[in-house]
């Protein structure tokens, strides 16, 4: 009954695919035959729940077959039947125990068709959700197809352009990953920097959010890792000219335990992220960023003063040396214009020659500019309560959103729906 009423061939999508669907803004696309389809979801989620089901007798019909037809029906567009199916799934991966190392393999195959092929699936976020409440249930130590299905399945899904759209469950697969293997956090966090978005800031928002959520859960020892090409990263989201990106990354200095792990290991992470604090406190456009950057640097310099004052000193005499370079380039370009002026034919192209010295008109002064006072704790506790008002200080990620009109039959068609019941736990895998 069951496979004769909702295995169907789904109907060509209607919605954008890829970074241009946004869910929040979108409507879905709803089922026609919903009512007769809840009907039958409903009676089979009721029966799967039955104290009288018996899986011994059940597999004769629930069989690899069946399962693979069931996540065919992840990709439709109703996210009404997704939640009957992500409910269901979970509850046959719990009661058949022989389906579930098959039940894995599909939904890695159903990743990698996602990843590697159509980049169009609308069941991402569902599958990724029944997965968070497997790998909640895997034994330890883990095995190695469970560390595998993390490096080689979840990491490559932070590359596919409408991340957005299943992000959270995502990133909560990936951190229970490490709750139960912390050992894995070094991969996981030098995978994230290989596939760190390079002209995307709201997919950049995302991966910082992510990086967060780890390393709130990360060892000290593990930290110690990967603190170097990790802050490197961080420095440069800093130094980002979109203000979302280097205000996200700056409140990472609002989180206690962060800071604890850079507290212990300062020698190496504040000589990385000094210059782009500084040069970003006098250059950033964004006058809320140096208020954020003020008070990282606040902070820094509470934690070793004699290392913050030796990093500003460096820092000064790299700055000096690249005067001494602009000047000495400028000095060049000076002799070219004079040898080139002494050429009779210099009247004919003299205005080319004004505009050929890219220095000309500018002091070295202008193009570098070099503060020579000593910067104290009270200046930039005084800076960061000046230009950062107390009222703005935690001020929430909020993207502002268009307003579209409605379909109000399918906002109250979803509003209807009532969703299955929460997971219930898995039982401890032992094989």
């Amino acid at each position: 009954m069951f496979s004769m009423n909702l295995f169907r061939t789904l109907p060509p999508a209607s919605n954008p695919t890829g970074a241009e669907y946004d869910p929040e803004e979108d409507e879905p696309t709803l089922e026609a035959a919903w009512p007769h389809l809840q009907l039958v979801y409903e009676f089979f989620l009721r029966f799967l729940e039955s104290p009288d089901f018996q899986p011994n007798i059940a597999k004769r019909y629930i069989d690899q077959k069946f399962v693979l037809q069931l996540l065919d029906l992840f990709d439709s567009e109703d996210p009404r039947e997704r939640d009957f199916l992500k409910t269901i799934l979970h509850r046959i991966y719990g009661k058949f125990l022989g389906l579930r190392a098959y039940i894995r393999k599909q939904i890695n195959n159903t990743f990698y068709r996602f990843v590697f092929e159509t980049e169009h699936h609308n069941g991402i976020a569902e599958l990724l959700e029944i997965l968070g409440s497997i790998i909640n249930g895997f034994a330890l130590p883990l095995k190695e197809e469970h560390k595998m299905f993390l490096l080689k399945v979840l990491l490559p899904l932070h590359k596919v352009k409408s991340l957005s759209v299943y992000h959270p469950q995502l990133a909560y697969c990936v951190v229970q990953f490490l709750e139960k293997e912390p050992a894995l956090t070094e991969p996981v966090i030098m995978g994230l920097l290989k596939f760190w978005p390079k002209t995307h800031s709201p997919k950049e928002v995302m991966f910082l959010n992510e990086l967060e959520e780890i390393l709130d859960v990360i060892e000290p020892a593990e930290f110690q890792k990967v603190m170097v090409p990790l802050f490197k990263q961080l420095a440069k989201c800093v130094s980002s000219p979109h203000f979302q990106v280097a205000e996200r990354a700056l409140y990472y200095w609002n989180n206690e335990y962060i800071m604890s792990l850079v507290s212990d290991n300062a020698k190496a992470v504040l000589p990385i992220m000094f210059p782009a604090l500084y040069k970003n406190s006098k250059s950033h456009w964004n006058k809320t960023i140096h208020g954020l950057i003020y008070n990282a640097l606040k902070l820094f310099m509470e934690m070793n003063q004699k290392l913050f004052d030796e990093c500003s000193q460096k820092y000064k005499g790299e700055r000096m040396r690249t005067l001494d370079r602009i000047r000495e380039r400028e000095g060049v370009w000076d002799r070219v214009e004079q040898v080139a002026r002494k050429n009779p034919k210099c009247t004919a192209v003299d205005p080319l020659l004004e505009v050929g010295n890219p220095y000309h008109g500018s002091s070295p002064a202008e193009l570098v500019t070099l503060d020579g006072e000593q910067v104290s704790l009270p200046e930039l506790d005084g800076k960061a309560h000046e230009v950062t008002p107390a009222g703005e200080r935690k001020k929430p990620l909020l993207r502002r959103k268009s307003e579209l009109p409605h379909d109000m039959s399918t906002l109250t068609a979803i509003e209807r729906h009532k969703r299955a019941d929460e997971f219930l736990a898995t039982s401890k895998e032992n094989s």
